[in-house]
């Protein structure tokens, strides 16, 4: 039992892992067109991030999480929580990076791993864990 419970374990951070691909991808195309049209690192990044957590919500509760009938309120509001922590450190990373000198897409690249972590940890035994 042991070892079929780690195995649907990393399938389920396979699938979480491609939609945050997918939803990267979305975050990113926005982020690039911003910055290369002179917005703000700040509020390209913003923006992006706001596109890819619309992408990644559609994924992942159609293909990560198994609801069973569906999202329920408090794990939408929780989507929505842990998005908002995930925002606000890609946020303070792009705006910090870029503060002291770091090219604005760089300093997205670097946040992106730190923001995936934290938000997949607070869905994976927060928003979607099982009671």
């Amino acid at each position: 039992m042991r070892v079929l419970m780690a195995l649907v374990a990393r399938l389920m951070f396979a699938r979480y892992l491609l939609a945050s691909i997918c939803a990267l991808s979305s975050d990113m195309a926005l982020f690039l067109m911003l910055d290369h049209f002179g917005a703000a690192p700040m509020l390209a990044a913003f923006g992006g991030y706001a596109i890819g957590l619309a992408v990644h919500w559609t994924i992942s509760i159609r293909f990560v999480f198994d609801t069973g009938t569906g999202p329920t309120h408090a794990q939408r509001a929780g989507f929505v929580a842990s998005a908002l922590l995930g925002m606000g450190i890609t946020l303070a990373m792009v705006g910090g990076l870029s503060m002291v000198g770091v090219a604005p897409t760089i300093a997205k690249l670097l946040s992106v791993p730190v923001s995936f972590l934290t938000v997949y940890a607070i869905r994976k035994y927060g928003v979607f864990a099982r009671v």
